[in-house]
């Protein structure tokens, strides 16, 4: 398994200027923060489950950008009925990354039910046209190499470990000032 951190510092390595991620709430969104805070980052503080919600909206919305969606796997399972629905909008510029470790972290490790349910395969029988299991790095980077040069909607699960980071800040940006300095990112 890769380490998450590790994980989220290769997706960043992907992710243009130009380019608008989400992540979900908790650990993943500490992590993007801490690694490179810019205004093109939505934290989704405090609203787990709607990381992937939010992306189609926005891919739908703002078809000259490239969305990135970067959510753990108890988000994406709080949210199951958002997987068809993205499907069967297609999104071309919506890369949907679910980086799995099997636990909620941030509430305390409690096991999720990834360990014995299938995000990818459920992502394929939604409808998604691409998707891809990861547990290695160069796995992943041959993944996001593949995804960001596609015109489809891809999903990549990234099988994660547990590694916490001692000192992880928090997101030290207000709700308000996060919406402000991601609505001047959005614009074209």
């Amino acid at each position: 398994m890769i380490a998450r951190y590790q994980a989220i510092e290769r997706i960043l390595s992907h992710i243009q200027s130009n380019d608008l991620v989400v992540s979900t709430t908790g650990m993943i969104s500490r992590e993007l923060f801490s690694l490179d805070d810019r205004p093109g980052n939505f934290y989704m503080i405090g609203s787990m489950g709607l990381a992937s919600a939010m992306g189609l909206g926005l891919a739908i919305q703002a078809p000259h950008k490239r969305i990135f969606v970067l959510e753990g796997d108890g988000s994406a399972l709080m949210s199951l009925g958002t997987l068809p629905l993205i499907a069967s909008e297609g999104p071309p510029n919506l890369v949907h990354v679910i980086l799995d470790n099997e636990v909620y972290e941030s509430t305390g490790g409690q096991a999720s039910i990834s360990s014995r349910f299938d995000l990818d395969q459920t992502a394929t029988s939604a409808g998604y046209p691409w998707t891809r299991r990861v547990d290695g790095i160069e796995e992943l980077e041959s993944a996001l190499m593949e995804a960001t040069n596609a015109s489809h909607l891809s999903l990549i699960l990234v099988k994660v470990g547990i590694a916490p980071i001692e000192g992880i800040p928090r997101v030290s940006h207000t709700p308000e000032e996060i919406r402000d300095r991601f609505k001047t990112a959005v614009q074209p």
